[in-house]
């Protein structure tokens, strides 16, 4: 009943239920629309269908094709209420777009989620699960009768979801170990994360993920280094590569980049760029490619047109979602 999509970088994983009435959970990236829809169509389901879009959180590779399916199909959208009530309200701070310079085009929430709750597809129900961390209204989706879990990007089979203290509060390290405490109770026989493959032995999974996050509680350093390379890493998926002269002034206008120079690492933030830059290259999580550097991990990089149009909360309006 549940059909999982890994999905390449910009995009975040999608899950479609299959059944009579069909929900698809993450839309992926903005600028992966048409695939998007095009793997909805090859699963047998057809857009206009979808009963219901349900989000595991609201970053941009997670929400990204929710303006174009609302906006063609009016498909309704379901996400965790303190998230829904940020974007309905345009509120400059929801999907953390602002903060971290991912655009995400406008859409609106029509179901406002609760820990507890359950979504009706048919045959199945799945169960929302409130396990906050990553963003304070982070959900995990748990189907009980096929012992499936969907859990967005509290825990990948090899990774974890980066933790984001400027905007989620100095205890989301806490709460994410609560939440995968959490999870590991369910009886899981399937699991699939919002990046990297399906985890075929999940509590494995959330076990090392919770050995990690413990250990940052010890040495929060190393938490900002993890967030701080993945959050670049991103943004040269996204610009498909920047020059030595764009990342010299392009970081220190970013919010996030900001925030970790001065209060993880107590440097300013023009100091702070040659060492992240040393860094991604030792870690090997970007290279030169000529001028340029590059993430390494895999991606499909939007258009220079795509990024320059595409808008971020701090424009949205309340009438304005149907744009």
């Amino acid at each position: 009943m549940v059909l999982f999509f890994e999905r390449m970088f910009p995009s975040a994983n999608m899950a479609l239920i299959k059944d009579e009435f069909p929900v698809l959970v993450d839309t992926g990236f903005g600028s992966d629309w048409a695939e998007t829809e095009r793997l909805i169509r090859e699963a047998g389901i057809s857009p206009e269908t979808l009963q219901l879009i349900v989000n595991t959180h609201y970053h941009s590779d997670h929400v990204g094709g929710n303006h174009q399916l609302q906006k063609k199909y009016g498909t309704k959208i379901a996400a965790h209420k303190w998230e829904a009530d940020l974007i309905n309200a345009c509120h400059p701070e929801a999907c953390c777009a602002e903060w971290l310079d991912q655009p995400v085009e406008q859409y609106r929430i029509d179901r406002r989620l609760s820990d507890g709750d359950e979504i009706h597809t048919g045959r199945g129900i799945l169960q929302v699960v409130h396990t906050p961390g990553h963003t304070l209204g982070h959900i995990s989706l748990y189907e009980p009768e096929e012992k499936v879990l969907i859990c967005g990007d509290l825990f990948h089979k090899n990774d974890i979801g980066w933790i984001n203290i400027f905007r989620e509060g100095v205890a989301a390290v806490q709460q994410s170990i609560e939440s995968l405490e959490r999870l590991a109770r369910l009886p899981i026989r399937h699991a699939y994360s919002g990046h990297g493959p399906a985890l075929d032995n999940p509590l494995v999974a959330i076990d090392h993920a919770r050995t990690r996050l413990e250990k940052w509680l010890h040495a929060p350093e190393k938490m900002a280094w993890h967030a701080c390379k993945r959050i670049f890493a991103y943004t040269l998926m996204m610009y498909d590569g920047l020059s030595k002269d764009e990342i010299d002034t392009y970081l220190p206008s970013c919010g996030w980049f900001r925030d970790f120079a001065r209060y993880s690492f107590q440097l300013q933030p023009d100091e702070f760029v040659p060492i992240l830059l040393h860094e991604m290259l030792r870690s090997k999580a970007a290279s030169w490619r000529g001028d340029d550097l590059i993430a390494t991990t895999p991606y499909q990089p939007p258009t220079r047109e795509w990024m320059e149009r595409s808008s971020k909360p701090g424009v949205w309006t309340t009438e304005g979602y149907h744009s």
